[in-house]
C-alpha cells in the first residue's frame, strides 16, 4: 500500500482512496478476512499521518450477492470507513445455490456459466446480472458503484451486442435508479489497460445517459498494482468532457462535493 501512496504523490494526485474487497466467505481469495480489516485501517491511518501532501481515504468494496453477502451498512457501522463501493462480480443463479463468476482472468468460467447455469440463454444470464445490480442499488447503502457494466468484459461482442434493445432497456433502468439514489458512478479504465475491453466501464451509451441525468461521476483506474494507478486518467477526463460532464465527485470534510474537471 505504501507503493500506491508513493505513486500517487509522484503522479501529482491530490486524493488517493483505498478500497480492498470486503469479506464474502472462505470460498473467495480476493477478499479481506474480517480480522484483517482493523490492520488495513491502521495502515491507512499511519500513511495519513506520514504523508501530509496527499489526502488518503480508507474505503472498502462490497460485493452484493442476495442472501449471501453481509449488508453493506454493517461495515460502515463497525469500522471507521470513509466510503463504500458496491459492485457485482458474482451472480446468484435464480432458484439455485450456484454462483456465476463473471470477473477474473479466465474467460472460460464466464462462458461455461452461461451454458451450465442458464442453458445457453444469454439474455437470461445477462438480465440476472442487471437485476442483481438493481437490487443492490435499491437495498444497500453505498457511495460509489463499481464498473457498472462489468458483464460486458468477457462478452467481447460474442454473445450479445450492447445496442440490443433488451440490453439498453436494462441499462436505462439502472441509470434511472442511480439517479434517484444519487449514487456516484466511476469511469473505470481497468478493462482497457488489461486489454479485456475496448472501452471504459461504463460504455459510451451509458456515459451519455449518465451525463443527461446528471449522475455524479468519479475516475478510477481500479489499480491492483501501484504502477496502474494513473493509467488512462487523462483519457477518462476527455471522455467525460466529450459527453458534457464537467465536474467530478470528491470527498470533502464529511461529505461528497463537486470539483471542475
Amino acid at each position: 500500500m505504501r507503493n500506491f501512496v508513493h505513486k500517487a504523490i509522484e503522479s501529482q494526485f491530490a486524493h488517493l482512496g483505498f478500497s480492498p474487497h470486503a469479506p464474502i466467505s472462505d470460498y473467495y481469495d480476493f477478499t479481506l478476512n474480517e480480522n484483517e480489516i482493523p490492520e488495513y485501517i491502521n495502515e491507512v491511518e499511519l500513511y495519513q499521518k506520514q504523508y501530509s501532501q496527499i489526502k488518503i481515504f480508507k474505503g472498502i468494496e462490497c460485493d452484493f450477492i442476495p442472501g449471501i453477502t453481509t449488508d453493506f451498512s454493517y461495515f460502515k457501522q463497525n469500522y471507521p470507513l470513509d466510503y463504500i463501493i458496491g459492485g457485482v462480480h458474482l451472480v446468484k443463479v435464480p432458484n439455485s445455490n450456484e454462483i456465476w463468476f463473471i470477473d477474473g482472468p479466465k474467460r472460460e468460467i464466464y462462458d461455461n456459466g452461461i451454458v451450465a447455469f442458464f442453458k445457453n440463454d444469454v439474455k437470461k444470464a445477462v438480465t440476472c446480472f442487471w437485476e442483481q445490480t438493481f437490487e443492490m442499488i435499491e437495498t444497500q447503502k453505498f457511495d460509489i458503484i463499481a464498473h457498472i457494466d462489468k458483464i460486458k468484459m468477457h462478452n467481447q461482442d460474442r454473445f450479445f451486442k450492447e445496442d440490443d434493445v433488451w440490453y439498453t432497456k436494462l441499462v436505462d433502468y439502472a441509470v434511472d435508479l442511480l439517479s434517484k439514489k444519487n449514487i456516484i458512478v466511476e469511469i473505470n479504465s481497468r478493462g482497457i489497460y488489461r486489454m479485456r475491453c475496448k472501452n471504459f466501464y461504463p460504455s459510451d451509451y451509458i456515459l451519455k445517459k449518465l451525463a443527461e441525468t446528471k449522475v455524479p461521476m468519479i475516475i478510477s483506474s481500479d489499480a491492483h498494482k501501484a504502477e496502474e494507478l494513473p493509467l488512462y486518467y487523462e483519457e477518462a477526463k476527455l471522455k467525460l468532457k466529450s459527453f458534457g460532464v464537467d465536474t467530478l465527485s470528491f470527498l470533502g470534510i464529511g461529505k461528497w462535493q463537486q470539483v471542475k474537471i
